[in-house]
């Protein structure tokens, strides 16, 4: 025995685990939450209040619940994937009847302390359902029809519910994070290739139905598509926000007007900037070298959750950290992918960047369960 490994093993097993995190991965996720503060301050006018104070404050109490969450082992949070998946559920369910309505959605319940948002959860408990499900199921049943239905209705039945609410980026967050979870779990390939068969049809379907008796969008959706192919076509409605937002992308240049200096933010005319389109003040006041450089981090964050996974010998835990590290890719992507035009708008934040509690929190409870599984990972 080495002299480190006998100095870790006379450490008590509390701070061993401790000593065990994924401390890269933690910093990362400070440097990009610090980034986050940063540009909350700045679309404030230079304060800290009303966004970055809550945005630090949860944070820290986010860091807290990840290490806490990190500390209980692997295999008690594989016990718990389907009551979680359960409670997520039977939230959805609630904000049918009890949810409050906020900018035309019903998407939250008011506990009085926070307002949750259930399909916030659902992401993650959706992820470790799925994990817990391939970890069960023998290998050599992957791909049997059978097998393939049961994992496609626990997909489903959130999709579903979340799609009620309406919030349809939410809802294709969910598809996409179960269907990769199913993929990595090696469901064979045949299957995708008939959803997305299925998926161009429905897309053709979709746009038949408008202005028909069984439309399958909301009007606001359709003009978010029209807007997406056409922004100039409506520059002071529809088309304002990702017009704005392109201004503001192109006027940041390669370094950007400076920190505080962004016009398009400081006069109000980048809506939502503070949550969906801060990634545009970001690259107003920094320009590309700051834009690449969160994303340089985002993708340093998806490697380390990758070579965790990789290294870790337990099925469940390792599907469980390539699904979240799934999720945090489809979270920034298509935010990036929004703002910049290449994508509909659809209302999905910069994960820890975006001012939120409950994306936020439930994050860094994601985070937590991937250091669960590095910690406890067999040695």
């Amino acid at each position: 025995m080495s002299y480190l490994e006998y100095t870790v093993k006379s450490v008590p097993t509390g701070l061993r685990k401790i000593l065990f995190l994924n401390w890269p991965l933690l910093l990362l996720l400070c440097a990009v939450a610090g980034t986050g503060f940063l540009m909350l301050y700045s679309v404030a006018g230079g304060g800290y209040n009303p966004w970055a104070a809550p945005q630090m404050e949860r944070f820290a109490l986010g860091l807290a619940l990840m290490v806490a969450v990190g500390m209980v082992p692997i295999w008690m949070w594989r016990n718990l994937a389907g009551l979680a998946y359960g409670i997520s559920v039977m939230l959805l369910i609630g904000v049918e009847f009890f949810g409050s309505v906020g900018m035309g959605a019903q998407r939250w319940i008011d506990l009085g302390f926070v307002r949750l948002q259930p399909s916030e959860l659902t992401k993650i408990t959706l992820v470790m359902f799925l994990a817990a499900y391939y970890d069960w199921l023998p290998t050599k049943k992957t791909s049997h029809p059978l097998w393939v239905l049961l994992p496609v209705l626990i997909i489903i039945v959130p999709t579903a519910l979340v799609l009620r609410q309406p919030d349809l980026g939410t809802a294709i967050l969910l598809m996409a994070a179960g269907g990769g979870l199913m993929f990595l779990a090696g469901v064979h390939w045949a299957y995708f290739a008939t959803v997305i068969a299925a998926a161009i049809g429905l897309v053709t379907a979709v746009f038949q139905s408008r202005g028909t008796g069984w439309q399958m969008l909301k009007d606001y959706q359709f003009r978010r598509i029209d807007t997406f192919l056409d922004p100039s076509s409506d520059p002071l409605g529809a088309g304002y926000h990702i017009t704005q937002s392109k201004i503001a992308l192109g006027s940041g240049g390669w370094t950007g007007r400076g920190f505080m200096q962004g016009t398009q933010s400081r006069l109000n005319f980048l809506p939502e900037k503070h949550t969906d389109f801060i990634f545009t003040t970001l690259a107003e006041e920094f320009g590309f070298i700051g834009g690449i450089s969160l994303l340089a981090l985002y993708a340093l964050i998806i490697i380390f959750c990758v070579v965790s996974a990789i290294l870790n010998k337990d099925r469940f835990a390792s599907l469980l950290t390539l699904g979240i590290a799934l999720n945090f890719f489809l979270f920034f992507a298509v935010n990036m992918s929004m703002v910049m035009g290449l994508a509909p708008v659809v209302g999905v934040p910069l994960p820890l960047v975006s001012y939120g509690g409950s994306a936020m929190l439930v994050l860094m409870l994601a985070f937590g369960l991937v250091q669960s599984a590095h910690v406890h990972r067999p040695r």
